[in-house]
């Protein structure tokens, strides 16, 4: 999965005026890259927003020895690598703990700082039209939940290696160049992070991202008209017979449809009347899920991310910090009656 497009650009030395200008045209990819190095679409963007700010005070110090991109990366990293030197790591609930049961009593919330978030494709892919069309498949899949989740396990600058050399293409001179250091330490850095993800098996469950076609867009239709009649067989009966499904801030997660059908039953049966609004998140399709409120209308309650495979739903994704996410995703808290 790596893009052609490489940070190799002729050298050119811009006014300062002119880097000023320039600045927000990298905002979308620096976001994509800070999401991916910290797991968090909110402290990415403060990640970039502080780069930004790095480099506009900067900017008349900026000597062209190197592209505007390959600076801007550069202050990204070191600010991406100092907040992760507290020893943050986020997970998904299935990185924690094995499968639960769809009757066990749910548990305690956790603290959202726990857990990898979901991210607005708008936030963090090219637009379509704006580079290689290669590039933007593979900034969709590497902004997925199972591989930013995977990016977590190494350590932060094994992370900030594989997402330059393998994802952003970079070349391995840049890489140490960027990092400060050689070419060797760069090579060795992503033989280890290779290594690591290969001995933990993590990753290794993610399969290439379904193209939004004809066929996917009728398995969602089928998906919204299940879930906001709450007919459970016909919504099962789309799930792979090992999806899986989770909700951060709960730790808890299940596997299997009949699991999931039963949980629906049980303890989720509070979603039924619920109305679904699509969305586009972590390059997979999503949806704003509102469930009835007792005064009337919809209230906001889960942020679902959805990952298809070969025709079924294969893991459902429901994030409830609806108070910071659906205003992220342009959505409403609340839909009348």
């Amino acid at each position: 999965m790596t893009a052609r497009n490489s940070s190799a650009s002729a050298a050119v030395v811009p006014s300062a005026g002119e880097v000023e200008s320039r600045l927000e045209d990298y905002r979308v990819e620096l976001t994509g890259y800070c999401y991916r190095m910290l797991g968090s679409v909110f402290e990415a963007e403060d990640a970039v927003q502080e780069t930004l700010v790095r480099a506009w005070r900067a900017a008349d110090r900026f000597e062209g020895r190197s592209s505007l991109r390959s600076w801007l990366y550069r202050i990204a990293t070191n600010v991406c690598l100092d907040s992760l030197n507290a020893g943050k790591r986020r997970a998904r609930p299935m990185d924690l703990s094995p499968a639960s049961h769809a009757g066990a009593v749910l548990p305690d919330m956790t603290p959202e700082s726990m857990w990898v978030e979901p991210v607005p494709d708008a936030r963090a892919v090219p637009a379509a039209g704006a580079g290689d069309p290669a590039d933007v498949v593979v900034s969709r899949e590497t902004i997925r939940l199972a591989f930013v989740a995977a990016l977590q396990h190494l350590p932060p600058r094994q992370r900030a290696v594989l997402i330059l050399r393998e994802v952003l293409a970079w070349k391995a001179s840049e890489t140490a160049e960027l990092l400060g250091t050689t070419v060797a330490s760069v090579n060795s850095a992503l033989q280890r992070a290779r290594a690591t993800l290969a001995e933990a098996e993590v990753g290794a469950d993610v399969p290439p991202a379904a193209p939004m076609d004809g066929a996917q867009e009728a398995l969602l239709a089928r998906y919204v008209d299940a879930f906001e009649r709450y007919d459970l067989d016909s919504l099962t009966s789309l799930l792979h017979e090992d999806a899986t499904l989770n909700m951060p801030p709960y730790p808890l997660w299940l596997r299997g449809r009949e699991e999931i059908r039963a949980w629906f039953l049980g303890t989720g049966a509070g979603c039924k009347g619920s109305r679904l609004l699509p969305v586009s998140a972590n390059g997979a399709p999503g949806f704003g899920q509102y469930r009835p409120d007792p005064d009337g209308g919809h209230r906001a309650w889960a942020l679902q991310v959805l990952d298809v495979t070969d025709g079924r739903i294969t893991g459902l994704s429901s994030f409830l910090d609806t108070e910071h996410l659906f205003p992220l995703f342009g959505l409403p808290l609340e839909l009348p009656g």
